[in-house]
């Protein structure tokens, strides 16, 4: 089972049938993506399962109904055990961005974490769960699959918000102090605090 937000709202990707409670089953052969996705930003619809009866297709014939924006982030952790947290758009993030050409998923985390906090000397360590998330731009639909990666950094100097970005505050954030922080966060950034 895969799990796309909209709008902070969980789209599901299953390939098991169950009785419908509190949400709404679309065959995903079938579905059409760009009204379904309408419903869930008009509040429509809040929660809902696309079907397909073969898991290994799942994502990939999800893909194939809409246009593909990757990206990459980060997931830091300093030599005090801090995370590093971002704040935009009135929410607490980690830092990610797209993928620029010639580039692979590891160095586009890494510029961008480097780019959106000013966080150097970043090593990945291992790389973590890919979040699925659906964004408008120019009047489409498209599907964020941001890669994420553990990484890890010595780096004790300034930190500073990328400005054209949007972020007002770049913050280590004792590991204590994350679930208060996660509340005011997105439902794919607490994925990634799951155990």
């Amino acid at each position: 089972m895969y799990k796309v937000f909209i709008n902070d709202k969980p789209l599901f990707l299953t390939s098991v049938l169950e009785k419908e409670t509190d949400f709404q089953f679309f065959l995903l052969d079938t579905v059409d993506m760009q009204k379904l996705i309408a419903q869930y930003f008009a509040g429509q619809i809040t929660n809902a399962r696309l079907y397909h009866p073969d898991e290994n297709l799942l994502i990939q014939n999800f893909k194939e109904k809409i246009t593909i924006n990757k990206a990459g982030g980060g997931l830091v952790e300093n030599n005090k055990g801090q995370i590093l947290f971002i704040y935009r758009n009135g929410k607490w993030d980690l830092p990610k961005g797209g993928i620029e050409k010639n580039e692979t998923i590891e160095e586009t985390s890494i510029r961008e974490v480097e780019e959106e906090t000013g966080c150097k000397y970043l090593k990945i360590t291992n790389p973590l769960q890919k979040t699925y998330h659906i964004f408008k731009r120019n009047g489409e639909y498209k599907l964020k699959v941001t890669f994420w990666f553990a990484m890890t950094t010595d780096y004790t100097g300034e930190l500073q918000g990328q400005l054209e970005e949007g972020i007002e505050k770049v913050v280590w954030v004792d590991k204590k102090d994350i679930p208060e922080l996660l509340k005011n966060s997105y439902q794919n950034i607490k994925l990634l605090f799951e155990l």
